[in-house]
């Protein structure tokens, strides 16, 4: 058992030479070794062209439900009653979907990371009864509203939607900026602030909701085929019955926050990755003055400088994976990991740009879209200099956020 499923993590993941990825299961390591076959059957002869026309391969992609990649029952061996996988697989399955492409990893994050872990974590039995299997097997989509166009950053405090009670039913206004996946969602988490007692609460807005628009934005230079919407909601109205009761504050709102950041740590973590393989395979097959690229110094410098830093944002993930598996679930570690690794990626990404050369400046070598995607990474769940300045108040006992 071992044997097999030492060979197949050398198939899936030979830039992982110190080994981190021993840590999963062998089912766990089986999920995703399918996971990579439907990936290079049914994703990967399209993303080129949905990355360019700006749409998402939407029928390609849930061919990843075959894969049962949130609930295969291979990934719940020794977790029955669990309602998520592990968080070493949860790693790994964020580093494959982005070592293959970053709009893919990043439409899952939205589906099965911000918009799954609401359900999870603010919903109540009933809720969670209705909702979340539905989404574990692809058979609704789902997002997470919580940005606004004047508010991200600052989202904790300057959250303006807002939720009225009527009754038996909430009426929502407003608007959300940066929604992936908004205009196609089944169900959407919308985050407002309650006029009568101020606290942010969560609500779930289902597919065809009167009032509720959403409008892909335009234009984009990453993360080209997620949609990412602008949602304007005029008189929304939500029952009760579908207020995620466990969420009333941001701090409630932070654990989800928590898990996301992680997530997208994870996601840099495999564009790293994703980069460097796919430097490394050009050099190999590319002459100039009548040798392999891969056989100058210089290349050779830079690959060893990229693998260094992909054995460093593996290291980074896969431990705070291991901390959040025994329970401990801190921003400040999520915070160091997502500043870490987007850090690393952004050198990596240029780094393979420059082995590449020119022909790196289009689509057919993919470090065009990691080099693209790699920026727009950089800034979401949490901008390099805020992550910072959590790391910093935790260094130092200082807030510096005003």
């Amino acid at each position: 058992m071992a044997d097999k499923k030492q060979e197949i993590l050398k198939e899936l993941y030979p830039e992982d030479i110190y080994q981190y990825s021993s840590k999963l299961t062998l089912g766990e390591a089986e999920v995703l070794q399918h996971t990579r076959q439907i990936i290079e059957k049914e994703l990967r002869p399209v993303i080129n062209e949905y990355w360019e026309k700006a749409q998402f391969p939407f029928e390609a992609f849930y061919k990843l439900a075959d894969a049962g990649i949130m609930n295969n029952p291979k990934l719940f061996v020794g977790r029955e009653g669990e309602t998520k996988p592990s968080q070493i697989y949860n790693t790994f399955l964020y580093y494959e979907l982005a070592r293959f492409d970053a709009s893919i990893a990043t439409f899952y994050t939205v589906h099965g990371g911000l918009g799954y872990n609401t359900i999870l974590i603010g919903g109540n039995e009933r809720q969670i009864a209705e909702f979340a299997p539905k989404v574990a097997n692809f058979e609704w989509q789902t997002c997470f509203a919580l940005t606004e166009p004047d508010h991200g950053s600052d989202i904790a405090g300057g959250l303006a939607t807002s939720a009225k009670r009527d009754g038996d039913n909430w009426i929502l206004n407003g608007e959300k900026r940066w929604i992936g996946g908004a205009d196609t969602a089944d169900i959407v988490p919308v985050f407002a602030r309650d006029v009568d007692d101020g606290k942010i609460k969560c609500f779930i807005v289902r597919k065809g909701a009167e009032g509720y628009h959403a409008e892909p934005i335009p234009r984009k230079v990453a993360l080209r085929p997620v949609q990412n919407g602008h949602i304007t909601m005029e008189n929304v109205v939500v029952p009760e019955s579908d207020r995620l009761e466990h969420i009333n504050g941001f701090k409630d709102v932070a654990k989800i926050l928590v898990n996301t950041r992680t997530d997208v740590a994870h996601i840099a973590m495999g564009i790293t990755g994703g980069a460097y393989v796919a430097a490394v395979k050009y050099v190999k097959e590319r002459e100039q003055f009548g040798k392999k690229v891969a056989a100058y110094q210089i290349t050779q410098e830079k690959l060893a400088r990229m693998l260094a830093n992909v054995t460093s944002v593996i290291g980074f993930s896969t431990r705070l994976a291991e901390l959040m598996e025994e329970g401990q679930y801190e921003m400040v570690n999520a915070s160091l990991a997502k500043m870490n690794n987007s850090l690393l990626m952004r050198e990596t990404v240029a780094l393979a740009r420059e082995v590449v050369g020119g022909n790196g400046i289009t689509l057919d070598t993919d470090v065009s879209r990691f080099f693209a995607d790699a920026e727009a990474i950089y800034t979401y769940e949490g901008t390099h200099d805020i992550n910072a300045l959590i790391v910093g108040r935790e260094i130092t006992g200082i807030g510096s956020f005003v």
